[in-house]
């Protein structure tokens, strides 16, 4: 059963921005985040939440350009995507820590248990 749903991806020029959005459907969570891949690359996070105190965390490259936030009452991440560069080309994937973890390595795939499916963002020059 699906219980991360991302939406919100497409193309857009470079300089453009985007919002992406997870529909969590858990009654718990840690940490929430957003990763991205793309062809023939490693997948890689790109920002990180901890629901507790709001504390964020980025992927240098994204420093400046993304905002993450969430909607506690719409149970939504979001991915504010501004000044987008064709090098942010990539699968983005939503993902969610449902268990307590050492919280230590935020950007990490490893501190996550749920994943959603993916929308693809594609910036062109």
């Amino acid at each position: 059963q699906v219980h991360l749903v991302e939406s919100g991806g497409g193309s857009v020029q470079a300089g453009g921005s985007l919002r992406l959005s997870c529909a969590a459907s858990y009654s718990r969570y840690y940490y929430m985040g957003w990763f991205r891949q793309a062809p023939g690359k490693e997948r890689e996070g790109v920002a990180a939440i901890y629901t507790g105190t709001g504390s964020t965390y980025y992927a240098d490259s994204v420093k400046g350009r993304f905002t993450i936030s969430q909607d506690n009452a719409k149970n939504t991440l979001y991915l504010q995507m501004n000044s987008l560069k064709p090098e942010d080309t990539a699968m983005y994937y939503c993902a969610i820590q449902t268990y307590a973890g050492t919280g230590r390595r935020p950007l990490s795939e490893y501190e996550y248990n749920r994943w959603g499916q993916g929308t693809q963002v594609t910036v062109s020059s």
